[in-house]
């Protein structure tokens, strides 16, 4: 009776040229993951979209795949991890939706493809961080509600907020923003410092306690910031006013300069006993 092997031995697949790689093939009968030769070699995703895709493929469901728990597993940081997981949504490996939880906490919730979804076949396309100049994000404002925000003009109040919006980037690399978002965002940054606001301040405020899960339009993050944060006006308390001094006289007996609320004599001149009014 022939005796049953449940492993294989390794074997060498056969090369076509000594020159590229040999591969020593085992069976693997547990803890293993299938990948397709589609994910494995794609010739536009980058190396790190790829093994982020093999990595999350390999997770049980119910993994923690956001951007701060993976950038905490490997080096490659948020700023690589989350341009990684731009690519696998564009290219159908990955979609990401918002859900708000009955505690009306925002969640973000991750289904994960091993073969990739056309777009047309989602209900709702992963909207895009950056935007490609020929594309539309599916959430944008319709126009009319758009139109009552006007370009900055080159005044020295929009120059410093387009400074204060440009620089939110050093603080936290997820609030870049596009020129055209800049410009159009610079007025109402501008009202906040015309309210006594220091620019300092407006950053700070602007970039405090952001979401765990990211900030995928920060332009439309920022624009709900200002508009809801907005301060009121300063208006501060009137002090009460300095004393005004009496005006200048001059003296009817010696013709010098001496302060009264009446015309008449200095005091050398006034007789003895007699007071300025």
């Amino acid at each position: 009776m022939t005796e049953q092997h449940l492993s294989a031995h390794a074997r060498l697949r056969p090369a076509r040229s000594s020159l590229g790689v040999a591969h020593v093939d085992e069976s693997h009968d547990q803890e293993f993951t299938v990948v397709g030769n589609h994910l494995a070699q794609h010739a536009e995703l980058s190396l790190t979209a790829i093994g982020l895709a093999v990595h999350i493929q390999s997770l049980p469901t119910g993994s923690l795949v956001g951007i701060k728990a993976l950038a905490a597993k490997f080096p490659e940081g948020e700023t690589r991890v989350a341009s990684a997981l731009r690519e696998l949504e564009r290219h159908g490996y990955l979609s990401r939706t918002k859900e708000r939880l009955p505690s009306g906490r925002i969640v973000t919730r991750t289904t994960s493809y091993n073969k990739p979804q056309a777009r047309t076949t989602r209900a709702t396309p992963a909207p895009r961080r950056e935007p490609a100049p020929d594309l539309k994000e599916p959430e944008q404002p319709a126009p009319t509600a758009q139109a009552h925000i006007p370009s900055a003009p080159d005044l020295p109040a929009h120059r410093t907020a387009r400074n204060v919006l440009v620089g939110l980037r050093v603080r936290d690399p997820r609030l870049h923003l596009a020129e055209h978002d800049v410009r159009r965002l610079a007025p109402a940054v501008a009202t906040w410092l015309e309210r006594g606001v220091a620019p300092d301040d407006v950053q700070r405020t602007l970039s405090a306690g952001l979401p765990r899960e990211g900030v995928r339009h920060p332009a439309r993050f920022l624009a709900h910031r200002l508009a809801a944060l907005l301060p009121p006006p300063y208006e501060p308390a009137p002090g009460p006013e300095a004393a005004r001094p009496d005006p200048l006289q001059n003296c009817d007996g010696c013709d010098r300069a001496f302060r009264s609320l009446q015309p008449g004599r200095c005091r050398d001149c006034r007789p003895a006993g007699v007071t300025a009014a």
